[in-house]
């Protein structure tokens, strides 16, 4: 039985940290050596931390990147290791180093360059054409980079027909909500189609909007999932392969024959030898882990306090402040927060105003007591009475409306952000993806602050994660009358957000179908909804852009993410209803 122990390095890169990265990889090198590990991958772009962006275009930084690289190889004896970084030829490209005990063997280019949804690789990188064979321990392994392994021709099919029985896939793959299923369902697709197994090696943590959720994957050329690593958190992953079970797949396929002959015809693959034995001597056993997969509640929180964990620690932050307002976004988020850093590092503020009820009062101090975070209260009917002072004359004549109800909200966005200012904590943002789509939230108001937790999960999903959370504790967190009353901004006598917006079972139907699938309003009504509902919930979407632009960024949890996936022109008379 020949075998390769491989060595899944789910790690959690910083972009543009390189040292740090590259302290994190020698660590994992030394912690993989003593384990036996044979060939050890790390993410995609593990040196720069993924996705660096604009930074590509300074070669400065282009430099430091292959300094650091060199000091990654000669820290890596006694192993062989594929790590992820930018490399310079004539152009730049999104490579894979091929290390073998302390010397650069050889390095792979990335052929399939995203360019769609988070994505913009062309914009930076040129395409690779090579798809070596590298012989790893006497055994014939492929090396190839995210992308390249969802598509179903080369260099995946290219590298089997050449020998190939192990494909090492690095990546950066970000999550969102039943990606993991689709990825999981490709990956053993691949395996099973070329009788090879498929190591991915996805890396884990917030980088701005992204999630990666890590979940790094072995799966057998039978199509099975033979190890996984847990998802939102860092890990090694250990894997033994017989890599006899290729042979004896390919034997039974006999098609694969005349493919590989046609392969062969077509294009010559190079073989780069690396090594012939295991460097390691001692292989201490180990056991193929799984870790259990996440049901889609807790998935989606994970992400959420992982992103908000990193968003802070990474930018410098230790402590976030959040307006409570004792309704259920603000006390998802400051559960999402006390989660994520701590009841220590999170302070709520209640701003009650005149129309602030007694209940929403109560249930804030009863939110910051369960979570054990520090409340402060800060009224604001003095600087509201104030600027309604300040506005009589021009204001003279005029019913109370909508510029009263968003002098309230800009009143406690002003409070909050100097806070912030005063001593370094960040302003979360609470409002949610129901609420951005419509732009029901004031600009400067609500919407102010360093980072919007919940921007991407419509309102129905946020009432579906605080009863989640609830139920991870002895009691609860949030209380249930916050999640059993009717939801109101609570800035004019007797509000409802039903005053304003439908039920908020059909509204985030409506759009989910308008802006994540882009459906027409003949579509969406097919599905059993109004018409003249539709066009205003779709007019509300579109009047809302200029909005948007200027909210925080937030944790992208939907497969079409407001911003980044999601580019509209504001200024824009193209309606379609």
């Amino acid at each position: 039985m020949r075998t390769l122990r491989l060595g899944l390095a789910q790690i959690n890169t910083t972009v543009g940290d390189l040292e740090g990265n590259a302290a994190k990889v020698l660590d994992y090198v030394g912690r993989a050596r003593e384990l036996g590990v044979d060939v050890l991958s790390f993410p995609e772009m593990t040196i720069t931390g993924y996705p660096p962006e604009d930074l590509l275009l300074r070669p400065q930084f282009i430099r430091d990147n292959l300094a650091v690289l060199e000091r990654v190889v000669k820290g890596c004896r006694g192993i062989t290791a594929v790590v992820g970084f930018v490399d310079r030829e004539r152009d730049i490209h999104n490579a894979a180093a091929i290390i073998h005990d302390g010397r650069l063997v050889d390095v792979y280019h990335k052929q399939f360059l995203p360019n769609y949804g988070v994505f913009d690789e062309n914009r930076y990188f040129q395409a690779g054409t090579r798809c070596p064979v590298y012989v790893m321990a006497g055994i014939g392994v492929g090396v190839s980079i995210c992308e390249d392994i969802w598509y179903p021709d080369d260099p995946t099919r290219a590298q089997a027909h050449a020998g190939a029985q192990v494909i090492i896939n690095i990546n950066g793959s970000p999550y969102h909500l039943g990606k993991r299923h689709f990825r999981e369902h490709m990956l053993a697709t691949r395996a099973s189609d070329y009788a090879v197994f498929i190591s991915y090696t996805n890396q884990v943590g917030g980088q701005d909007e992204l999630v990666f959720d890590g979940a790094s994957t072995v799966v057998s050329p039978g199509g099975e999932v033979v190890a996984q690593a847990a998802a939102f958190e860092e890990e090694l992953l250990i894997c033994d392969l017989d890599v006899e079970e290729t042979f004896q797949a390919r034997l039974h396929e006999p098609r694969r024959r005349r493919q590989r002959l046609a392969s062969a015809a077509g294009a010559s693959v190079a073989t780069v030898h690396v090594s012939d034995e295991p460097l390691a001597n001692k292989k201490p056993p180990v056991e193929h882990r799984q870790a259990p997969s996440l049901g889609d509640d807790a998935e989606v929180y994970s992400a959420l306090v992982l992103g908000t964990r990193d968003y802070l620690l990474k930018n410098g932050f230790r402590k976030a402040v959040i307006g409570l307002s004792g309704g259920v976004d603000s006390s998802l988020v400051a559960a999402i927060a006390v989660d994520a850093l701590g009841g220590e590092n999170v302070v709520g503020v209640a701003m009650p105003s005149r129309f602030s009820s007694e209940g929403s009062i109560r249930d804030a101090r009863e939110l910051a007591d369960s979570l054990g975070i520090q409340l402060m209260t800060i009224p604001i009917e003095g600087p509201f009475t104030a600027f309604l002072d300040l506005l009589s004359d021009p204001f003279a004549g005029s019913e109370f409306g909508v510029t009263e109800e968003n002098i309230q909200s800009r009143i406690r966005g002003l409070i909050s952000m100097a806070l912030s200012n005063k001593f370094g904590w960040l302003v979360l943002a609470t409002g949610n993806k129901s609420e951005m789509a419509t732009g029901y939230a004031t600009l400067y108001g609500d919407m102010a602050g360093g980072f919007a937790v919940i921007k991407d999960v419509p309102k129905t999903l946020v009432y579906r994660l605080a009863r989640y959370r609830n139920g991870l504790g002895p009691k609860p967190v949030i209380p249930q009358s916050v999640i059993e009353k009717e939801p109101s901004a609570e800035l004019r006598p007797n509000q409802r957000d039903a005053d304003t917006l439908p039920p908020y079972e059909t509204l985030d139907s409506i759009l989910e179908a308008y802006v994540e699938d882009d459906k027409s309003v003949d579509e969406i009504a097919a599905m059993g909804f109004d018409e003249e509902l539709v066009k205003r919930v779709m007019a509300m979407v579109d009047g809302s852009e200029y909005k948007r632009r200027q909210a925080p960024p937030g944790v992208k949890i939907s497969p079409r993410a407001f911003g980044r996936d999601r580019r509209l022109p504001i200024a824009n008379r193209y309606k379609g209803y």
